[in-house]
């Protein structure tokens, strides 16, 4: 299958698909852990935490700095755990707080597009092709961030992790894209760069693309089994019918 002549409305990811988040999530989830007195992880680890939403980061994230600071304490001749802590429980409610209050800080200078996609979102939208945006990341930080990178204006339904009952990998957020837009399920097409968006996908029942530059926990997407693997975000206008000419255009993106 060379192309995808069906398709009647794109959804995409916004995390590792549309943009660079890893910065600015890094430098919240950092500042948060920091001020909790707990190790901080940088960007190589929090990457790999990256695609099930705020709170699951903040549990990946207090998880291992605990873990780390057990052994750090240890290596000191002190016990792993200390007694002056709060209870897990209480921290990761305070963590998460911290967090939410240092994101805003850095959500919008912390993000960047990946190459080509400003130019394909530009020349999807142009056609007259149907646009959503579906991701894990809480809802209040999806519009803000859309519109700073300018990108806002092509997306006609925007779906945030706070928008439904069940986030990615759930078929939830997919199904109600296509009643939205009123597609059949396989009439909507998924771009996304971890295995949460190829398995959304197949839930809902909506071919999927794959692309192999984003985050997915460290591990390479075609172990998803996703409909289409692309290394490239423009690789999306041949399969989806668009000519040479009109995608002519992002050579200059």
């Amino acid at each position: 299958m060379n192309n995808l002549q069906a398709i009647r409305g794109v959804a995409f990811d916004l995390d590792g698909t549309l943009v660079d988040s890893a910065p600015g999530l890094t430098a919240a989830v950092d500042q948060a852990l920091y001020a909790l007195e707990l190790p901080v992880a940088g960007e190589d680890r929090v990457i790999t935490w990256i695609g099930n939403g705020a709170d699951v980061l903040m549990e990946r994230a207090l998880t291992w700095a605990r873990q780390e600071r057990a052994i750090q304490r240890a290596a000191q001749g002190k016990p792993g755990v200390d007694h002056a802590d709060i209870p897990q429980e209480e921290q990761l409610r305070v963590l998460r707080k911290l967090f939410n209050r240092f994101y805003e800080e850095t959500v919008e200078e912390g993000s960047f597009l990946f190459p080509d996609v400003a130019g394909t979102l530009r020349a999807l939208h142009a056609e007259g092709m149907p646009l959503a945006l579906v991701t894990n990341k809480p809802t209040a930080f999806v519009a803000p961030l859309l519109e700073a990178l300018d990108i806002a204006k092509y997306f006609s339904v925007i779906v945030g992790g706070d928008d439904v009952q069940n986030k990615k990998p759930h078929p939830e957020p997919l199904l109600l894209v296509a009643g939205k837009l009123s597609l059949t399920p396989d009439a909507l097409l998924f771009v996304g760069d971890s295995r949460n968006d190829i398995l959304a996908a197949r839930a809902a029942g909506c071919p999927s693309v794959g692309l192999t530059y984003g985050y997915n926990y460290g591990e390479s997407i075609t172990l998803s089994e996703p409909d289409f693997v692309f290394d490239h975000f423009k690789d999306l206008l041949p399969v989806l019918g668009l000519s040479h000419s009109e995608n002519q255009e992002l050579k200059n993106d």
